[in-house]
């Protein structure tokens, strides 16, 4: 997540705990506050809906030069740092994320464009296998592309989700969302009141009376439909601890009964 970009200790700790896990493994980023920032510096307005950026093409070019250079190439040099052969990619790069220019929304009664933003129609799992079977560990950017020739900001844990979704037809994959909170909060004024578990059914229960609301939502949603979709587990977790032992388990209903 974003926070965990611009925060140094919890970024090099979990960049020292992502290189410690063996095995086959991808790491995917955000980065929204520094793109926040660069923009600001350039005076490019920034405009968000239910969490989500306006992108214009002024802030398709920020969130391009931000997400795809600046952030992803660091975290690709710091890894090779930690002994991880790290690639970085957006899903124009070996068309690995393909996607569509998302049509206007009703949000709140009123029409809404977000510009240059992407919904994803297919991630290529056969092509990020074949690098992870070279011993190479995808860092994927939060950009995809419409096969026409245009790059489009796609949200990063859609990216996440689409990615493990993908993978899931070949691996028996583990998604982890880490973030600045130990897990999905009852209370979110209680850093310690974690969810244990969320099924669909739980979901829908908490969305109803309010417990869980705002960005957490589409986070959950993402999460759900990758077990839906054959994702093994998801866990939702502080940045420090993504050893698959903390957070907030998302569930698909048959496990639970």
């Amino acid at each position: 997540g974003g926070a965990v970009v611009e925060d140094e200790l919890q970024l090099s700790q979990l960049l020292r705990d992502f290189s410690a896990i063996e095995g086959r493994k991808v790491l995917v980023h955000g980065g929204g506050r520094k793109a926040t920032k660069m923009a600001e510096r350039l005076g490019i307005e920034t405009l968000m809906v239910n969490g989500r950026r306006i992108t214009d093409s002024d802030m398709l070019e920020v969130v391009t030069m931000v997400y795809g250079g600046l952030v992803n190439k660091n975290l690709v040099a710091r890894l090779q740092a930690n002994g991880v052969n790290a690639i970085g990619l957006t899903g124009a790069d070996a068309d690995v994320i393909r996607s569509h220019k998302r049509p206007v929304k009703v949000v709140d009664g009123s029409p809404v464009d977000y510009g240059f933003v992407g919904d994803v129609d297919q991630a290529n799992g056969e092509m990020l296998g074949r690098l992870i079977e070279a011993g190479i560990t995808p860092v994927m950017a939060p950009l995809t592309h419409d096969g026409e020739g245009h790059i489009l900001n796609t949200n990063a844990d859609t990216i996440a989700s689409e990615t493990a979704k993908a993978l899931a037809a070949i691996y028996d994959v583990t998604l982890i969302f880490s973030f600045e909170k130990k897990g999905v909060l009852s209370n979110p004024d209680d850093d310690d009141s974690v969810i244990p578990v969320i099924t669909r059914t739980l979901f829908n229960k908490y969305k109803a009376d309010g417990t869980i609301s705002g960005g957490m939502l589409p986070k959950i949603e993402n999460a759900l439909a990758a077990v839906e979709a054959g994702v093994s587990r998801v866990i939702i977790t502080l940045a420090t601890a993504i050893d698959g032992q903390h957070g907030t388990v998302i569930e698909g209903e048959e496990l639970r009964s």
